[in-house]
């Protein structure tokens, strides 16, 4: 692998206006981390990697390259493009072991963290390294959020979210707290303000699965795409399946049940062009994966699902066709168009506001309309990428650290 590494390295032109770096939401020094890389200087690579991007394990396998980074470099024009995903990959997980360094010394303040997904996990990360005593409050039995129990093993090994776990949580004294809901049971949000936390992220995510609302939608063969890639095992789907979705998420939906012995599957995207990315519709084609072309459903059966098909103009505008009503038979049907986020501790909170999705309501810095209380990611944005969420997380972490600074010089000259 190294010598793959080191060949894709060579590659690089380092280029004075880098465009992959210009696409990089989380604006990565590529060029940098290559020279590093090339000059045998791997820890520095990998240090300056961690620091600019806490997940960067996890984006090296994750994100969509072929949009991004890989996508703007230039020799993507002409031929293939440098992979700076194998080579991420490559410093940040070899380097990843040698990070040993204990806990900050600490500056006396408690900070809540709400959800340890993407924007959680970066906002602990980042308050750590100032000092602050981090709390995280995690909902299920182990860290990770979307990462462990939306993407499947395949794509995201759950060691490397266990390894985050251990080095970047642990090792620096944050203290996890799993199976822990905030809002609407034991604990609330005036109970962490009461127990002197000065400020509380919340990054909760969006779990809610969206649904069609079409007859039929409550029968025993229907599944919702999250709640599948939470615990794959816990279903049995039979050997004919049916996804309604065409997104990345029902690609993962559609791989994992493929791994899992389901003979014949077949996607069903209302477009003529699916919503997933290139590279994940190309892997579930090659798995077998089957796809059916503006179809919209229509009702479910207990033997499958009825679609109706539809004409689609240039400008992407649907027309229904009539009398084209048609049975697609299956033994389980998986529904897998996005998510939405729960509601419970808006509604447990006091002065905290949502939009109409149901999404918290913050400002670009991650303010919310309670003082001290921050948000990010999904609960705010609705479901998008990893690095985006790491790269708006970023700016939030330096807004908390203002914010509680803000209350520090306040107390002090107020003594």
């Amino acid at each position: 692998m190294a010598l793959h590494v080191m060949d894709e390295a060579n590659r690089c032109l380092q280029c004075k206006v880098p465009q992959c770096q210009k696409g990089c939401p989380i604006n990565t020094n590529i060029p940098e981390a290559i020279r590093l890389l090339k000059e045998n200087q791997l820890d520095e690579a990998g240090r300056m990697l961690f620091e600019n991007n806490p997940l960067t394990t996890v984006c090296s396998l994750v994100c969509n390259h072929e949009k991004q980074c890989e996508g703007h470099c230039v020799l993507g024009k002409k031929g293939a493009p440098v992979h700076f995903s194998t080579i991420e990959n490559y410093i940040s997980t070899t380097y990843a072991n040698k990070m040993t360094k204990g806990p900050a010394k600490s500056n006396g303040m408690r900070v809540a963290i709400i959800g340890s997904g993407p924007a959680g996990i970066t906002i602990a990360i980042i308050l750590a390294r100032y000092g602050y005593q981090v709390t995280i409050f995690e909902g299920k039995d182990k860290i990770g959020g979307v990462l462990r129990y939306g993407i499947p093993e395949f794509r995201l090994p759950k060691s490397v979210l266990d390894d985050i776990q251990y080095r970047h949580l642990e090792m620096k004294g944050i203290k996890i707290r799993p199976n822990t809901t905030i809002g609407g049971g034991a604990i609330g949000i005036e109970d962490l303000f009461r127990d002197g936390y000065k400020a509380i992220f919340i990054g909760t995510g969006v779990w809610n699965p969206n649904s069609l609302h079409i007859k039929g939608e409550t029968f025993g063969n229907v599944h919702f795409g999250i709640n599948y890639l939470n615990n794959p095992d816990s279903y049995k789907l039979g050997d004919r399946v049916i996804v309604i979705g065409a997104g990345n998420a029902a690609m993962d939906v559609a791989r994992t049940a493929i791994r899992k012995g389901v003979q014949n599957l077949t996607c069903f995207s209302l477009s003529r062009k699916v919503a997933a990315s290139d590279y994940e519709f190309s892997y579930a084609k090659l798995e077998g994966v089957r796809f059916e072309y503006n179809k919209m459903p229509v009702e479910i059966l207990d033997n499958g699902v009825i679609f109706r098909d539809l004409l689609e103009d240039e400008e992407g505008n649907f027309t229904e066709v009539p009398a084209s009503d048609k049975l697609y038979e299956s033994d389980s049907v998986i529904i897998s168009i996005s998510q939405g986020p729960r509601n419970r501790i808006v509604s447990t909170t006091e002065g905290l506001k949502a939009n109409a999705k149901g999404l918290l309501v913050a400002d670009e810095t991650g303010h919310t309309s309670r003082p001290g209380i921050f948000a990010s990611g999904d609960v705010v944005n609705g479901a998008r990428t990893v690095v985006e969420a790491v790269a708006h997380s970023k700016v939030v972490a330096e807004s908390m650290h203002q914010y509680m600074q803000s209350l520090k010089k306040q107390y002090e000259e107020d003594k």
